[in-house]
C-alpha cells in the first residue's frame, strides 16, 4: 500500500497549484481520503475530504479556495488550490480518514512566498 504525493512547489501568493496523490495498493474507492498538511513547527491538520459516498468538508481555512477531487478510474486524488497565501506553505499529504489507516507518503512541499 503506497500513497505518492506530487505537485507542490514554490508559487508567490495569489498563484496556484494542483497536488496529486496516486494511491496503489488498493483500490482508491474502498477508503475515505483527505489532504492533511503539515506547516513547520505545527501539527498535521486535515484540509479537505472526500467521501467514498461524495461527502466533501474543508477546513474553513482554505474554504473558497481549494478544491478536492477523486479519479477513482486512476486511483488519484487532486488538490486544486488557488488563491494561495503564505499561511498555506506546509508539506502536504494524503491519506485516509481517519488518517493512519496506511502509512503516510513523503508528502510534497508547497511554499508560498509574499
Amino acid at each position: 500500500v503506497q500513497l505518492v504525493e506530487s505537485g507542490g512547489g514554490l508559487v508567490q501568493a495569489g498563484g496556484s497549484l494542483r497536488l496529486s496523490c496516486v494511491v496503489s495498493g488498493f483500490t482508491g474507492d474502498d477508503y475515505d481520503i483527505a489532504w492533511y498538511r503539515q506547516a513547520p513547527g505545527k501539527q498535521r491538520v486535515l484540509v479537505a475530504r472526500q467521501d467514498t459516498g461524495g461527502y466533501i468538508n474543508y477546513a474553513d481555512s482554505v474554504k473558497g479556495r481549494f478544491t478536492i477531487s477523486r479519479d477513482n478510474a486512476k486511483n488519484t486524488v487532486y488538490l486544486q488550490m488557488n488563491s494561495l497565501r503564505p499561511d498555506d506553505t506546509a508539506v502536504y499529504y494524503c491519506n485516509t480518514v481517519p488518517p493512519g489507516m496506511v502509512s503516510w507518503g513523503k508528502g510534497t512541499l508547497v511554499t508560498v512566498s509574499s
